[in-house]
C-alpha cells in the first residue's frame, strides 16, 4: 500500500501546527502581547488571517507560493514515514516553549540528497556555505548578528525619547487609536514580510505548492487558518513568553517600533540587497527575531536603566541557548534521518 500521499499531507498538517506555533510568535507576539487585554482573539485573528489568505491566494495564481525559496531545492517523487520526523519534534519542543529555528527543522530534511553517508561529511556541510544546510545556518548567524546590531544602534539612539517615554508615561487613551492604527499597519507589513519567507517551510511538503489542484489548495488555505486561529485562541502558548519577559513589550507603541524595525530587517535580508547572504536560500527568521529582541533588551537597560546586571545576562543566554539547541537538535535529526534512509 503506497501511503506516499498521507505522509505528504500527515507531514505538511504537522509543519504548518509546528512553524505556526512556533514562528507566529516572532511576527505577532507583540501584536498579541499588547492587544489581548484590550481586543477579543477572535478580531485579532481576522486580521492575520485576512492577511494570510491574501498572501497565499496572490502566491498561489503566480504558481509561486513559496516566493522563490524553494527554488534550489529538489522536490521529493515518494514521501517515507521518516519525513513526518521533524515536524513532530517540533511541535514537541514548541511545546516547552523553546523557539526553534523551523527553517533548519524542515527544510534541511529536504537536503538530503545532498549530504553523503559518511559522518565527517556530514559535519563538513554544517560549515560549507556552498552546501544548503550550511548556506541556511550562515544566512542565519548573519541575520542575527545584523539583527543584534541593528537593535542595538538603534535603541540607543531613541530609547531616550521612545523607551523611556513610554516607561515614565502610559498612554494617553485619547492617542490609543493613532498607535492602534500604526500597530496594525507595522504588523501587516511585517507579518507578509514572514509569510513570503517562512511559507517555504510549509508548503514544501506540497511540493511548493506547484502541483497543487484547486481544492487541495483551498484545503491547505483553510488548514493554516485553523491552525492559527487556534494559537491565537492560546494567547501564543508557551512560546510567547519568550516576548513577555522583554521590557514593555505589553506597550503598543513599543510593539510598534519592535514590529517596523523587524519587518525592514526582513525586507533587507529577504531580497538581499547586499549580495552577503544567498539571495533567496531561507534562512531562520527566529535568529534574527531572538537577536532583535537582544540588541533592543541590552540598548534599553544601558539607556534607560543606565545599567547591566547578571539578570540580563541569563536571560540572554537562556534565549541564545534555545535556538543554538534546536540547530543542534535540527543537525543531528536530519544525520539521524539520512543514516535511516541510506
Amino acid at each position: 500500500m503506497d501511503l506516499s500521499a498521507l505522509f505528504m499531507w500527515l507531514g505538511f498538517f504537522l509543519a504548518a501546527y509546528s512553524v505556526v506555533g512556533n514562528d507566529v510568535i516572532q511576527t505577532l507576539g507583540t501584536f498579541l502581547t499588547s492587544n489581548e487585554q484590550k481586543v477579543r482573539w477572535q478580531t485579532l485573528w481576522l486580521f492575520a488571517a485576512s492577511i494570510l489568505s491574501l498572501t497565499l491566494i496572490y502566491g498561489y495564481i503566480n504558481a509561486d507560493i513559496d516566493y522563490g525559496r524553494l527554488d534550489k531545492f529538489v522536490m521529493p517523487t515518494h514521501y517515507e514515514w521518516y519525513f513526518v520526523l521533524p515536524p513532530l519534534v517540533l511541535m514537541v519542543i514548541t511545546r516547552l516553549g523553546i523557539p526553534v529555528s523551523t527553517t533548519f527543522m524542515i527544510l534541511s530534511l529536504f537536503s538530503l540528497n545532498e549530504i553523503t553517508g559518511d559522518l565527517g561529511d556530514m559535519i563538513a556541510s554544517v560549515f560549507d556555505t556552498e552546501q544548503k544546510l550550511g548556506g541556511m545556518i550562515h544566512k542565519s548567524i548573519m541575520g542575527y548578528i545584523i539583527a543584534f546590531s541593528s537593535a542595538i544602534l538603534i535603541y540607543l539612539g531613541i530609547s531616550s525619547i521612545t523607551e523611556k517615554k513610554f516607561l515614565e508615561n502610559p498612554l494617553d487613551e485619547s492617542k490609543r487609536h493613532f498607535w492602534t492604527v500604526a500597530q496594525w499597519i507595522t504588523t501587516a507589513f511585517l507579518w507578509s514580510q514572514w509569510l513570503t519567507q517562512d511559507l517555504a517551510n510549509i508548503y514544501i511538503y506540497l511540493k511548493g505548492g506547484e502541483e497543487l489542484s484547486a481544492f487541495g489548495f483551498v484545503i491547505s488555505l483553510l488548514i493554516m487558518v485553523g491552525l492559527l486561529a487556534f494559537i491565537f485562541y492560546r494567547r501564543g502558548g508557551a512560546v510567547q513568553n519568550v516576548v513577555r519577559e522583554k521590557t514593555n513589550t505589553a506597550d503598543i507603541r513599543s510593539a510598534t517600533f519592535v514590529d517596523l524595525i523587524y519587518g525592514i530587517i526582513l525586507y533587507v535580508f529577504k531580497y538581499d540587497y547586499f549580495g552577503l547572504w544567498g539571495g533567496k536560500l531561507p534562512m531562520s527568521t527566529t535568529w534574527i527575531f531572538i537577536g532583535l529582541l537582544v540588541g533592543r533588551e541590552i540598548a534599553i537597560r544601558a539607556r534607560v536603566h543606565k545599567k547591566l546586571n547578571k539578570v540580563l545576562f541569563r536571560m540572554i543566554a537562556a534565549d541564545l541557548g534555545k535556538v543554538f539547541f534546536g540547530l543542534v537538535v535540527s543537525v543531528v535529526l536530519v544525520f539521524i534521518i539520512k543514516i535511516i534512509s541510506s
